[in-house]
Protein backbone atom coordinates (compact mmCIF):
# COMPACT_ATOMS: atom_id res chain seq x y z
CA UNK A 1 0.00 0.00 0.00
CA UNK A 2 2.80 2.59 0.93
CA UNK A 3 4.69 1.50 -2.20
CA UNK A 4 1.59 2.65 -4.15
CA UNK A 5 1.14 5.94 -2.86
CA UNK A 6 4.45 6.66 -3.23
CA UNK A 7 4.56 6.10 -7.04
CA UNK A 8 1.33 8.17 -7.10
CA UNK A 9 3.08 10.58 -5.35
CA UNK A 10 6.35 10.80 -7.81
CA UNK A 11 3.65 10.64 -10.77
CA UNK A 12 1.75 13.75 -9.21
CA UNK A 13 5.04 15.47 -8.79
CA UNK A 14 6.34 14.04 -12.28
CA UNK A 15 2.97 16.28 -13.72
CA UNK A 16 3.65 19.32 -11.68
CA UNK A 17 6.77 19.42 -13.03
CA UNK A 18 5.49 19.32 -17.01
CA UNK A 19 3.15 21.81 -16.13
CA UNK A 20 5.79 23.90 -14.98
CA UNK A 21 8.16 23.59 -17.73
CA UNK A 22 5.20 24.54 -20.04
CA UNK A 23 4.56 27.67 -17.65
CA UNK A 24 8.21 28.79 -17.83
CA UNK A 25 8.40 28.18 -21.69
CA UNK A 26 5.47 30.46 -22.50
CA UNK A 27 6.05 33.57 -20.09
CA UNK A 28 8.95 34.88 -21.38
CA UNK A 29 6.66 34.91 -24.69
CA UNK A 30 3.99 37.08 -22.94
CA UNK A 31 6.12 39.91 -23.15
CA UNK A 32 5.52 40.38 -27.11
CA UNK A 33 1.89 39.80 -26.99
CA UNK A 34 -0.67 42.80 -26.88
CA UNK A 35 -2.21 43.82 -23.42
CA UNK A 36 -5.58 42.01 -23.76
CA UNK A 37 -3.79 38.92 -25.41
CA UNK A 38 -1.11 38.95 -22.26
CA UNK A 39 -3.64 39.36 -19.58
CA UNK A 40 -6.08 36.47 -21.04
CA UNK A 41 -2.64 34.26 -21.29
CA UNK A 42 -1.25 34.94 -18.27
CA UNK A 43 -4.92 33.92 -16.88
CA UNK A 44 -4.29 30.56 -18.38
CA UNK A 45 -0.86 29.96 -17.38
CA UNK A 46 -2.03 30.88 -13.89
CA UNK A 47 -4.92 27.96 -14.15
CA UNK A 48 -1.74 25.64 -15.22
CA UNK A 49 0.18 27.42 -12.04
CA UNK A 50 -2.49 26.41 -10.24
CA UNK A 51 -3.14 22.61 -11.30
CA UNK A 52 0.47 21.73 -10.79
CA UNK A 53 0.04 23.02 -7.43
CA UNK A 54 -2.77 20.65 -6.96
CA UNK A 55 -1.06 17.94 -7.98
CA UNK A 56 1.79 19.19 -5.46
CA UNK A 57 -1.14 18.85 -2.53
CA UNK A 58 -2.00 15.44 -3.79
CA UNK A 59 1.45 14.88 -3.24
CA UNK A 60 2.11 15.67 -0.19
CA UNK A 61 -1.34 13.90 1.20
CA UNK A 62 -3.44 16.96 1.53
CA UNK A 63 -5.92 16.33 -0.63
CA UNK A 64 -7.24 13.14 -1.83
CA UNK A 65 -7.20 11.63 -5.37
CA UNK A 66 -11.04 12.82 -5.48
CA UNK A 67 -10.68 16.26 -4.23
CA UNK A 68 -7.60 16.07 -6.80
CA UNK A 69 -10.06 14.96 -9.46
CA UNK A 70 -12.44 17.90 -8.92
CA UNK A 71 -9.80 20.33 -9.01
CA UNK A 72 -8.71 19.01 -11.91
CA UNK A 73 -12.65 18.89 -13.76
CA UNK A 74 -12.57 22.44 -12.75
CA UNK A 75 -9.41 23.28 -14.23
CA UNK A 76 -10.84 21.73 -17.25
CA UNK A 77 -13.70 23.89 -17.48
CA UNK A 78 -11.88 27.39 -16.65
CA UNK A 79 -8.61 26.43 -19.54
CA UNK A 80 -12.07 25.32 -21.99
CA UNK A 81 -13.36 28.64 -21.97
CA UNK A 82 -9.56 30.30 -22.55
CA UNK A 83 -9.39 28.08 -25.18
CA UNK A 84 -12.11 28.86 -27.20
CA UNK A 85 -10.83 32.38 -26.56
CA UNK A 86 -7.95 32.73 -29.61
CA UNK A 87 -6.40 35.49 -27.76
CA UNK A 88 -5.90 33.59 -24.58
CA UNK A 89 -3.94 30.64 -26.64
CA UNK A 90 -0.56 29.80 -25.79
CA UNK A 91 2.68 30.88 -28.46
CA UNK A 92 3.21 28.60 -30.74
CA UNK A 93 6.58 28.20 -31.90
Amino acid sequence: MLGTRRRRAKRALDAARMLDEVVDTQLPLLASFDEERRRRSADYLAELVKLAQDYRYFANGWIDARELDRRGQEALVVLGKFRNDPTARLAQD
